[in-house]
C-alpha cells in the first residue's frame, strides 16, 4: 500500500507572501517522509466544510507545476478537476505539461464538477446534471485521443467538437498519465471509471465503519461496470480521501496510530490501493514527521 498527501487547506501563519515558501516546503517534506502522491484541490474559491469562499485558494495546476519544481520523484494530481472549468484540450495540454516538465509525474483528476456558487463567480457555465456529466465524458474521450500519437483527427463530441486533436510533446508517462475518477455515482460515474479511467476516488472523511462499508458496497458496483466494459478490475487503482487526526491519545476527532492502521489494513484487504489523507496543521513539520514515522512506515512493509 502507498499513501497520498492532499491540501485542502492554504491558509496558513505569515500570509499569502509566504505561501510559496510554505507549499515548497510541504510538497519537500511529503516526498522525504515517503508519501508517494500529492494532491491539491482544483477550485477557485475555498470549499464549503473546509473554509470559507473568502480564504486562500491557488490554481490548481499552477500549484503543481510549482510544486514540481521543489520535488524529485512525488506524483502529482488535482483532487479533481471539474470537466467544467476549461476546454478539455487546453485541460490535457496542460496535465501533459505537467507530466512533461515533471519527468512523467502527473496523475489527471476529474470529475463532473459540483461547486455552483463558484461557476457563478467566475461566469463559468454550470448546465444541468446532464450537461456536466457529458462534457465529462467528451473530456474523457479527447484525452484519449490526444494522448494517442496515431489519431490526432478531428473530434466531434456532444459539447466540444475539435478539428484536429494534436498533442506534441506526448507524455513522459506512457501509455499516458493515469485518469483519475473521483465521485459516488453508480449509474454514470463508476461507469465512466470503468470504461475510461486507470484509478477512481470514493471520497470519504475519518475512515469509520460507515466509509468503509461504502468503499465495499461501491467496488463491488465498479467490479460489474468493469465485467460489462470488459475491463480488468485489478488494473484500476481504487483510492479513498481520508481526514486523518493521529495522536497519542484517541478522542471524539482523532484517532490513535495503531487504530488508524488497523482502519487502513482493513480497507486494503477490501482492495484498497491508495489513501490519500488530509490532516490539519499540515503546515508544521511535526505533523507530516509523526504520520510517517507512526503510519508511513509501518505500512511500507505490507
Amino acid at each position: 500500500m502507498r499513501i497520498g498527501l492532499q491540501i485542502p487547506y492554504l491558509t496558513w501563519p505569515n500570509g499569502p507572501e509566504a505561501m510559496g515558501e510554505t507549499l515548497a516546503a510541504i510538497a519537500k517534506r511529503a516526498e522525504d517522509c515517503g508519501f508517494y502522491s500529492l494532491w491539491l484541490m482544483d477550485h477557485f474559491l475555498q470549499i464549503p466544510g473546509v473554509g470559507k469562499p473568502e480564504q486562500d485558494m491557488i490554481e490548481g495546476y499552477t500549484g503543481l507545476a510549482f510544486a514540481a519544481g521543489n520535488t524529485k520523484s512525488i506524483k502529482l494530481g488535482t483532487m479533481v478537476t471539474g470537466a467544467t472549468y476549461r476546454n478539455p484540450g487546453v485541460l490535457i495540454k496542460t496535465v501533459t505539461t505537467l507530466d512533461v516538465l515533471s519527468g512523467g509525474r502527473a496523475y489527471f483528476g476529474v470529475g463532473a464538477g459540483w461547486f455552483e456558487q463558484e461557476h457563478d463567480a467566475f461566469g463559468i457555465p454550470f448546465g444541468t446534471w446532464t450537461d456536466r456529466f457529458q462534457k465529462l465524458e467528451d473530456t474523457l474521450k479527447i484525452a484519449h485521443q490526444m494522448w494517442d500519437p496515431e489519431n490526432n483527427g478531428p473530434f466531434d463530441g456532444k459539447h466540444f467538437h475539435f478539428a484536429e486533436t494534436l498533442c506534441v510533446p506526448q507524455p513522459v508517462t506512457k501509455p499516458h498519465p493515469p485518469i483519475l475518477i473521483g465521485g459516488r455515482g453508480e449509474k454514470k460515474t463508476l461507469r465512466f471509471v470503468a470504461k475510461y479511467a486507470d484509478a477512481w476516488n470514493m471520497g470519504g472523511g475519518i475512515p469509520n465503519e460507515d466509509n468503509f462499508n461504502e468503499f465495499v458496497r461501491l467496488s463491488a458496483v465498479l467490479k460489474d461496470h468493469c465485467d460489462r466494459e470488459g475491463r480488468d478490475y485489478n488494473a484500476i487503482e481504487k483510492t479513498v480521501l481520508f481526514t486523518f487526526q493521529v495522536r497519542e491519545q484517541e478522542g471524539p476527532r482523532w484517532q490513535t496510530p495503531q487504530q488508524t492502521l488497523d482502519w487502513l489494513r482493513r480497507f486494503r484487504d477490501a482492495g484498497l490501493d491508495q489513501p490519500i489523507v488530509n490532516m490539519p496543521f499540515v503546515e508544521n513539520p511535526a505533523t507530516l514527521a509523526y504520520l510517517a514515522e507512526n503510519v508511513i512506515t509501518k505500512i511500507e512493509s505490507w
